[in-house]
């Protein structure tokens, strides 16, 4: 069973900026890792090191995972910038619900090892919903 659902957004590039905009209106408080205090910040392509790589933000009323994308773009409310991320304590489980949201979709980074630990994958399913799943 899943622990939780939690949108993820991503903000292309504006995310620093979105985050302050959340704090000032619901008084949460965020955590930011950027992609040059990462450990694969050798591996991502120069001039990337002050982008949001993942961001927690969390209030009395508003939890959500945010980040600056791959790409750098407008944020357009037709194509859409969510994600919903889901943990499982279960890594069978997760497996499994991995592989069913895959069916008629698309896998977009296979289930493996993540450097924060445990392993992670995503996948976009038949309905265009994209699901980014994090196992033990």
């Amino acid at each position: 069973m899943a622990n939780q659902v939690v949108p993820y957004i991503f903000f292309y590039g504006r995310c620093g900026e979105a985050l302050a905009f959340y704090q000032s209106i619901f008084d949460g408080r965020s955590e930011i890792m950027r992609v040059g205090d990462s450990p694969v910040a050798s591996q991502m392509p120069p001039g990337s090191e002050n982008r949001v790589m993942h961001a927690s933000f969390t209030s009395d009323t508003v939890s959500l995972m945010a980040s600056d994308g791959r790409d750098v773009k407008d944020v357009d409310p037709e194509a859409g910038n969510i994600s919903l991320a889901l943990s499982f304590d279960d890594g069978a489980r997760g497996e499994q619900v991995f592989n069913a949201l895959a069916e008629g979709g698309n896998v977009g980074m296979a289930l493996d090892a993540a450097f924060w630990g445990g392993r992670f994958g995503s996948v976009t399913d038949k309905f265009g919903t994209e699901w980014m799943v994090t196992l033990p």
